[in-house]
């Protein structure tokens, strides 16, 4: 049995934005994984609305610091064989004042963090697939468009930041972007088609990884 992780934020949770509520499970992305890898992967999502990479948001209820939450989630689920990560959108946040470059550092820490983990059992650490999230979308939502303000153009630069990140690294890529769109309700989620499409998307790709 192989074991994959999808460590991730709200598109990862499956914020669904017509209705501010969460996509049926069968229309996650992660579930649309499992159902086309079959039996014999499980594939666990982990996805939090509003995490960072590597930052902290003091307005928040949780923890949503990537990075400090990632070594008790991997201690959690070890052994692991492939760790996707799906990470960025909410690090371009205007009151975090970064660019997709300084993104990509955020997600260089998380897979720092991945090969150098203290695993609880005796194995080889998993491999690593980055994938770039699709980009923002202009929106007139009352929340999210001020909380995005201004950080569409920059949202475009994350898939090659992140596609020369993985070449650096040594790891998987997969542009989310290039198989899915946000929708302009609320600029930053997906619809279920939207989210269905980038399962199906990734199959291919973690087929490959875990040499199936």
């Amino acid at each position: 049995m192989k074991t994959v992780l999808c460590y991730g934020d709200s598109l990862t949770w499956g914020v669904n934005a017509e209705t501010d509520r969460r996509h049926a499970y069968e229309d996650r992305w992660p579930s649309v994984l499992q159902k086309g890898l079959g039996h014999g992967v499980r594939v666990i999502p982990e996805g939090l609305n509003g995490r960072t990479t590597v930052y902290d948001d003091h307005s928040a209820d949780c923890d949503r610091n990537g990075a400090r939450m990632l070594p008790t989630i991997l201690h959690t689920h070890a052994p692991l064989d492939l760790v996707i990560i799906l990470l960025g959108t909410n690090d371009l946040k205007p009151v975090f004042a970064n660019n997709a470059v300084i993104v990509g550092h955020g997600v260089k820490r998380l897979v720092e963090i991945v090969r150098h983990h203290a695993w609880p059992v005796e194995a080889e650490g998993p491999e690593i697939l980055i994938v770039s999230p699709p980009a923002l979308c202009e929106t007139d939502h009352a929340l999210l468009g001020p909380m995005f303000a201004g950080r569409v153009a920059e949202a475009r630069n994350l898939a090659s930041v992140y596609r020369d990140l993985a070449d650096e690294l040594g790891c998987g890529f997969f542009d989310a972007g290039s198989v899915a769109r946000t929708t302009p309700l609320d600029g930053v989620h997906m619809d279920a088609e939207n989210t269905r499409a980038v399962g199906r998307g990734l199959e291919p790709i973690v087929r490959m990884m875990l040499g199936m």
